[in-house]
This record gives C-alpha cells, sequence and structure tokens, in this order.
C-alpha cells in the first residue's frame, strides 16, 4: 500500500516523498490506520521494520500546533533510539510547526531543562530521565494525548519496568496508547491489560522479522583463539563497513583497544560513553571515517546505518531475539550482508534456537589461517599501490624525491626496494603485536524440560544424549579437524564453508549453571 492511500494529510504526505518514501511497511500499513482511528495499538514487529513512521505519522497529525503543551510522550530504551526517534519525527513535522525534543541521561538535564521551556509537542526519552524530569515538575504531562512505548520488551529486559508504570500512572487515562515489541513476554501483556483499553494487536509475521539478504555463518572456536580468528577473517574478507557486538562494556573496550592495535580503523560504544563522544563515533562510522563500529546490543539497539556489509557476533547473544537484532543492522535497502557468529564449543546447543527463530540456518564457517590473512593483505597492499601509481597528484610530487631515489636505485635492486615497501605496508604475520581479551564466561546452555536433549517430558534420555565421534564433527567441526593441510570432503570447493550442516546433539549429562534458554512455550 502506498503512504497516499492511508488519508494522510498533504503536509505529511509532502515530507514522506520529499524523503523517497512510497509504499509503507507491513507494519506502517497495519498500524497508521488504527492510531489515526483513535485506537490502542500493540505492535509485534523488530527494529529496522519502520515502527518510527508506523507511530510517528499519526501522532504527527494529531499534533495542534497552536497548543505549546507537550502533547505526545515517547519513551524508549536507549539514547541512541531516542535521538533517531526524535531526529525522524522533527524531519516529518518541521513543515507544520511541530517541536520535538529527546531526553536521555548522560547529558546535562539543565541543558534539557531549558529545551523544554523553549517549547515542545511532542518528547522522546529514556525512561530514568522522563521520570528526573517529572518529578522536577520541568515536564508536565497533563496535556498528553498520546502515549508510545517503543521497543518494551528491550525496557524490560533493562529493568526498566517500575519507571515506565510510574510514568503512565503520570499521564492522563483518556489518551491513546501505542506499544511496540519485538517479542510479547507476560510482562508486556500485563502493561497491556492494565494501561491500555482494548488494544487491537498488529503483528509481523516471522519471516518478515529477518532479510532473506543476510547470509548467516558461525565458526566453532575457543574463547582464546576467538580474537585472532575474527582478525584474520576481516583481514580476508575485507568488509566495507562492519560491526562487531560484544555482550559487555568491558569487552566493548578490549575489542576496540586490540583492533586499533592490528591496524583497524575502530571505535567502540557502550551505556558508559558520554553522549558527544557516541554522536561523534556514530558520524565518523556513518561518514566513513571509520571501519568497524564496536558495541553492546543495548548501545546499537535503533541505530540506522546503511552501508554495513558484515556483522560479528564476537559473543553470542544472551537471548536470540537480541541476534536477530544484530544481524538486522546489515542486509539492508536491498544490500546483501553478512553475519558470522563465534561460537565456543559448548555454546553451540544456541545456534538452535537462534535458528528456530529466525528460520533460517547457518552455515559452518572454516577459520581463515595466518597465512591467507598475510596474503589478502598482500593483495590490498598492492591494490593501494596501483591505485596510487595512477593517481597524477601523487605523481606529481615523485620528482621531489627524485635524487634520492636515484641513489637508492643504485645501491639496490627494484626487487628489494619493492619488498622494503610491502613490509612497510603490510603487517607481518610472525611480528603482530599481542592483543589479550580478558577471557569472559561462555553462555552455558542448560535444556528446559522439553528442550535438546533434556530428560524431562519430550526430552531425549539414555545414550542418546552422548555425542558420539562423529557428531563432534558436526557444525563446524573440532579445531583440530583446521590443522593445515587437513582436507575434509565436507568442504566445497574452496575449502571455506560446510555442505552438511549437521545439528549437535546436546548432552544433558553435563552439570551447568547460569543462563537458561527456553523455548516459547515452555513453562
Amino acid at each position: 500500500m502506498k503512504f497516499n492511500e492511508l488519508h494522510l494529510s498533504t503536509e505529511l504526505l509532502a515530507e514522506i516523498e520529499k524523503a523517497g518514501f512510497v509504499e509503507a511497511s507491513p507494519i506502517q500499513e497495519q498500524t497508521i490506520p488504527l492510531a489515526m482511528a483513535g485506537k490502542d495499538v500493540i505492535g509485534q514487529a523488530q527494529t529496522g521494520t519502520g515502527k518510527t513512521a508506523a507511530f510517528g505519522f499519526p501522532t504527527l497529525e494529531k499534533i495542534d500546533t497552536d497548543n505549546p503543551a507537550v502533547q505526545a510522550l515517547i519513551i524508549a530504551p536507549t539514547r541512541e533510539l531516542a535521538v533517531q526517534s526524535q531526529e525522524e519525527l522533527f524531519r516529518f513535522g518541521r513543515s507544520k510547526g511541530v517541536k520535538v525534543r529527546s531526553v536521555y541521561g548522560g547529558s546535562s538535564i539543565e541543558k534539557q531543562i531549558k529545551a523544554l521551556k523553549s517549547g515542545a509537542h511532542i518528547v522522546v526519552g529514556t525512561p530514568g530521565r522522563l521520570l528526573d524530569l517529572i518529578k522536577r515538575k520541568a515536564l508536565k504531562l497533563n496535556q498528553i494525548e498520546t502515549l508510545i512505548l517503543d521497543e518494551a520488551d528491550e525496557m524490560l529486559n533493562m529493568g526498566f519496568l517500575e519507571d515506565i508504570e510510574s510514568i503512565i500512572s503520570r499521564v492522563p487515562e483518556e489518551r491513546q496508547t501505542l506499544l511496540f515489541s519485538a517479542t510479547m513476554p507476560d510482562a508486556i501483556k500485563r502493561i497491556g491489560v492494565k494501561f491500555m483499553k482494548e488494544p487491537e494487536h498488529v503483528k509481523i509475521a516471522a519471516k518478515e522479522l529477518t532479510t532473506e539478504l543476510v547470509d548467516q555463518y558461525y565458526i566453532r572456536v575457543k574463547e582464546n583463539e576467538k580474537f585472532d580468528t575474527m582478525t584474520r577473517l576481516m583481514d580476508v574478507e575485507q568488509p566495507e563497513l562492519s560491526i562487531v557486538f560484544g555482550r559487555t562494556k568491558r569487552r566493548v573496550d578490549e575489542l576496540t583497544r586490540g583492533l586499533k592495535i592490528r591496524g583497524f580503523r575502530a571505535e567502540g560504544i557502550h551505556g558508559d560513553l558520554d553522549q558527544g563522544k557516541r554522536l561523534r563515533v556514530l558520524r565518523d562510522f556513518k561518514n566513513g571515517n571509520l571501519d568497524v563500529l564496536v558495541a553492546t546490543d543495548v548501545a546499537a539497539r535503533g541505530l540506522d546505518i546503511s552501508g554495513v556489509t558484515h556483522v560479528y557476533n564476537y559473543d553470542i547473544p544472551q537471548d536470540p531475539e537480541s541476534y536477530v537484532h544484530r544481524i538486522g543492522r546489515t542486509g539492508r535497502a536491498g544490500k546483501s550482508g553478512q553475519s558470522i557468529t563465534f561460537v565456543a564449543p559448548n555454546e553451540m546447543g544456541y545456534l538452535q534456537i537462534i535458528e528456530n527463530l529466525t528460520k533460517k540456518r547457518m552455515k559452518g564457517l572454516k577459520p581463515a589461517t595466518a597465512e591467507e590473512a598475510f596474503q589478502a593483505k598482500k593483495k590490498v597492499a598492492l591494490k593501494k599501490i596501483e591505485r596510487d601509481f595512477a593517481d597524477e597528484s601523487i605523481r606529481s610530487n615523485f620528482e621531489k624525491f627524485g635524487k634520492d631515489a636515484r641513489k637508492l636505485a643504485a645501491e639496490f635492486s627494484p626487487e628489494e626496494l619493492a619488498m622494503y615497501i610491502l613490509s612497510l605496508t603490510v603487517q607481518d604475520p610472525d611480528a603482530l603485536p599481542e592483543v589479550e581479551i580478558a577471557r569472559e564466561k561462555p553462555l552455558p546452555f542448560k535444556p528446559s524440560g522439553g528442550g535438546f536433549g533434556g530428560k524431562g517430558k519430550g526430552g531425549r534420555g539414555g545414550n542418546n544424549n552422548r555425542r558420539s565421534n562423529e557428531n563432534r564433527r558436526d557444525r563446524g567441526g573440532r579445531r583440530d579437524q583446521f590443522k593445515k593441510g587437513r582436507k575434509d570432503e565436507r568442504f566445497d570447493k574452496d575449502n571455506r564453508y560446510r555442505k552438511d550442516h549437521k545439528k549437535p546433539r546436546n548432552t544433558s549429562s553435563e552439570k551447568k549453571t547460569g543462563f537458561v534458554i527456553r523455548n516459547k512455550g515452555d513453562k
């Protein structure tokens, strides 16, 4: 359905056309008519499906610009998402004169109070900062007509439930409420029952949650080999723009430092970074001044950056939905992308759970060797030299070094000089700087009662739980399969991609504690 069929104002349609949008996405097509009719809506959809426009366009249409009061409140889990939503709403509402402000922690609250005093029709913010402003009486909610909860499940995961309920309780009961969430846990349903009036439920089919344009791979690798494995793969694949996901803030800092040491243009973002630096990093990444962005799941939620070709999951995510959000950073706007997940041997059971959600099998990928990485870097160096020699602006400076060059040519052979240039350009694989990444415990896989290999109801007990030697070779194989010179018929002609894609059996005999993943429907 086209946007001009959704009964939007000519003013808003002009801004939509200016932005180059014609067709509404599924979540927009289903949500906008309901929201325009004043109904409460629960929308179940992932990041990247067009949720901001789905709730933003109807909200903008309702704003009375003659009334200076705050008329719409949007609660978002992260600073990035709040800023992004504010920018989008401002872009589409500016011709109407709609004032949109974003508020979040990590920035001066005094400046935000000043901005609110200067006028705001729509306020987008994170729960903690919103509550702080409300308590200071800097944010008045008495004329709120529309309340929006964006990425509600993520806010629950971050422990914001109490803050959210406190904010909602202060908003007038006579309002419209729109709630968006990737998943629908019981806590979200309770919010719907408690704070919404006969909400309409819009759900985007699972097949629409992940793009078919993302090729998904995994590498089975020991924790202490992950960093070298990842950087070698980067050297071989030469991604144009990539995001590396780490599970913790410490991990992001260490990976960023390590990538810089190895010569990559990398920066990291996580919750402890001040907002000014976060915005600078994101701007540099968007403008191509960085090759690699390292991020936690929370920091990357809601990022809308085009041109990302590769996503590297250095750590497997703590929940399968986060995996969907991660790989959604690539494969956009009709362009293909790749995601590579590094999996510790005792995390292999998580792959099946992720695949059940994405409805797509990951392919096993053989780690690149140090020699392959070295050869790839040499190719890049040679291409750069060829490009530079073809660049007249560079060649025009050669004559400045003519006398010295002739002296060197008399002392050394052309081959020796070329080898010296390459040695300066390409890092020697035998002299790479050591990078130490602190060890973190892999996520222990502990199947629930009806889970994989469990002995409970529907599970498999007895000898079926023991992984045979043949099964140990499944899903990317053991690391010793990839020793130099070892050939395996299960890899195709370039000896990198697995053909069988078998599933491992998961042992229930291993006593592990910690994080438990349950299938949908499990109690």
